[in-house]
């Protein structure tokens, strides 16, 4: 094809292209002007719910104008659908929601002559897939569902990310990021965090036995566990336990086949290159999606570590290709690898069958794609990989019973491609009936905080932040409940969005990510604790009832406007003017709002970032102030007006001794120019 000033031309087709998105939705002003004219943000024209939504050409973020290069090529675009010699418009961006609409937009803004209109649904970029997938190419209408979903999930973080981002913000007198996935994310990073940080370590005893029977030393661990204040308990049972007989009442040893781990989707491919290499989400993604549009591995932003049934002939001649570089491999069905009902819209990373060469890659590249590559392998490898199990169960004078396992690898099988992280365990050489030494004594232990997360521990909360991690779910564990949670939309965020948002919050300032561990920052702690000051709550309840709604347009059980009318009626419940007693009040208004006359020199009392301050202050360097926050309490607005007014404000509930940490009530009153306590009704 021969290269043109913004797109290609060849044989029967013209390609073009965006880059990133050249449309994004209008800005507030464009509905709802400030009366003065101005792009200052202002509490008048939010919350802003549009009848409908307008998109426009991007605008540069500092200056307010279209950027020239967007508009350019836009205009590219808009010629090219208009040439006389165009009979069809294909769709070919990226197959998902996102690819979907980016298209959508421009196409439905250029399309004056309505010209028909494909789609192009690639899940590899393969010559071959590319050559098969025009040959059955749907019309565009046949993916509305998913776009509708597209658009659906876009006016909706417009909704939240615009109103809740500007009132928080003017509340706060800082920038708040504030989204529908951003807010839980960065919140369960602080929830972890303050969890470890105020963690109170407690000691208890447990009974451990070490003792040499033959030669070796056996190891048995009672389930029974003491409080601090419980050490001659501990010791009285260590006592009667060695009093006992310890002896081997049954063994077990068998032959067994040890599966290999699943196909990746997306975010369990960047749980492993995070732990093992330390490699973040969006560097992992950006290097996986160099490698798809080079066709060396499918589409990567899936859901799904299974493969469709209808791809049995595709595998196998993607096995073909991987034999020819050494690798022992054979196909294989069954439901841990094909099964449609663990399927949304793509299948599993897979490499394709075009294998590059080990120097075309950068070792970056080459860590990805082995990483894919090896797994490929294991799950379609030609040996089995094959141990031998012990199990040895003892009894201690019949008061409790110690079972003891191993596992030895007896033929390696796939293990010799994939990760394998267990070692093997060889047990004491003990037979039915063996009597064992045992010297049971109490042990001191402490229980442990919780662990920071990491890119996997994060990921897998975000994948269903509603599943209990009572322990890391190992690779052959039913996945039901998993699946069930990414269709019915519970997940935080999705593949296509996870990572974009995760590094928003990085370069935002409120986490950090060392090696592989997340950290809540200082304006991620300021982030948090405003939202609850200010109750919004955007929890992952919330999130997760407008996850569902989304997925319910997906399936076409819900329109646009369903899902749109749950996210305003959440927004609603932010703005809404709440009756609540003055002792309860916490609203403290909005930054640069008057409150009052000051004390101390009758100037102005405004709203400030920290609280309420006198507005005299360059002029004459009054210093009055009053906190709105004391004691973990806010300070509300009305209170304060009262403070000024009359000297004392209402009683207040629900301060908190830092001492103590017990509430209290109390009045504030004025004295000197300072709010201090009052405790007399």
């Amino acid at each position: 094809m021969k290269r043109a000033d913004g797109y290609l031309i060849g044989g029967e087709y013209i390609i073009t292209w965006v880059f990133g998105h050249l449309f994004s939705l209008a800005d507030i002003e464009y509905y709802s002007p400030n009366p003065d004219g101005t792009n200052r943000w202002s509490i008048k024209n939010i919350p802003c719910f549009p009848e409908k939504f307008v998109f426009e050409l991007k605008k540069d973020q500092r200056t307010k104008q279209v950027d020239p290069g967007v508009k350019k090529q836009f205009e590219t675009i808009k010629a090219l659908i208009g040439r006389d010699d165009v009979d069809m418009i294909i769709n070919a961006g990226d197959a998902d929601r996102e690819g979907e609409i980016i298209i959508r937009i421009c196409v439905e803004e250029a399309n004056s002559n309505g010209k028909p209109f494909k789609r192009l649904w690639l899940p590899d970029q393969t010559p071959e897939t590319i050559r098969q997938a025009l040959s059955e190419m749907k019309d565009e209408s046949e993916y509305e569902n998913l776009a509708n979903e597209g658009y659906a999930r876009t006016y909706i973080d417009w909704l939240y990310g615009v109103n809740l981002t500007r009132f928080a913000t003017l509340k706060n007198g800082k920038l708040l990021r504030v989204g529908r996935v951003i807010v839980p994310i960065v919140k369960a990073i602080y929830d972890r965090d303050m969890a470890i940080r105020n963690f109170k370590p407690e000691i208890y005893y447990g009974i451990v036995s070490k003792a040499i029977t033959n030669g070796e030393e056996i190891e048995l661990t009672s389930k029974e566990k003491f409080d601090k204040n419980e050490f001659s308990k501990a010791q009285a049972l260590c006592d009667k336990y060695n009093a006992s007989d310890a002896i081997v009442i049954e063994k077990k040893k068998k032959k067994d086949t040890l599966k290999p781990g699943k196909l990746y989707s997306l975010t369990k491919l960047q749980n492993v290159l995070g732990k093992k290499y330390k490699m973040s989400m969006e560097q992992s993604l950006k290097i996986v999606q160099d490698l798809y549009e080079k066709g060396y591995v499918t589409y990567p932003r899936t859901n799904s570590e299974y493969l469709a049934t209808a791809e049995k002939d595709k595998i196998k001649t993607i096995l073909t290709s991987v034999s020819k570089i050494g690798y022992p491999v054979k196909f294989k069905d069954g439901k841990t690898i094909f099964d449609d009902s663990k399927i949304e819209s793509h299948s599993a990373l897979t490499p394709t069958y075009k294998i590059p060469k080990k120097d075309s890659l950068s070792p970056d590249e080459y860590t990805v794609y082995s990483t894919i590559m090896r797994r490929f392998v294991a799950v379609f490898c030609a040996e089995d990989c094959v141990v031998e199990k012990t199990e040895i169960k003892i009894d201690v004078g019949g008061f409790e019973e110690f079972t003891l396992k191993g596992t030895v690898i007896a033929e390696p099988g796939w293990t010799k491609y994939d990760d394998y992280s267990k070692k093997d365990k060889i047990l004491p050489k003990l037979e039915k009936g063996d009597k064992i030494n045992v010297d049971f004594k109490p042990t001191e232990k402490e229980t442990q905080p919780p662990k920071h997360y990491t890119i996997e521990t994060l990921n897998n909360y975000l994948k269903n932040p509603f599943k209990e991690d009572k322990k890391k779910a190992s690779e052959d564990d039913s996945d039901e409940e998993e699946y069930r949670a990414i269709f019915e939309g519970l997940e935080l965020g999705t593949e296509a969005t996870r990572t974009g948002i995760i590094d928003n919050a990085k370069k935002s300032g409120y986490i950090e990510l060392k090696k592989d561990v997340y950290k809540i920052l200082p304006d991620g702690e300021n982030l948090i604790e405003s939202l609850i000051r200010m109750n919004i709550s955007m929890d992952k309840y919330k999130t997760a009832e407008v996850g569902k709604a989304l997925k319910k347009v997906f399936r076409g059980e819900f329109t646009i406007d369903d899902s749109i009318a749950i996210a305003k009626s959440e927004i609603k419940t932010v703005f809404a003017k709440k009756n609540v007693p003055p002792e309860l009040d916490t609203d403290d208004g909005f930054i640069g709002d008057i409150i009052g006359k000051c004390p101390m020199c009758g100037a102005d009392v405004i709203r400030t970032s920290f609280g309420y301050g006198c507005s005299g202050y360059k002029e004459n360097g009054c210093k009055f102030g009053i906190k709105n926050v004391i004691c973990s309490r806010v300070i509300s607005k009305a209170n304060v007006q009262k403070m000024l007014e009359t000297g004392i404000s209402y009683k207040i509930d629900g301060f908190v001794s830092p001492k103590s940490g017990k509430t209290f009530q109390a009045y504030l009153k004025l004295e000197s120019g300072r709010a201090v306590f009052d405790f007399n009704d």
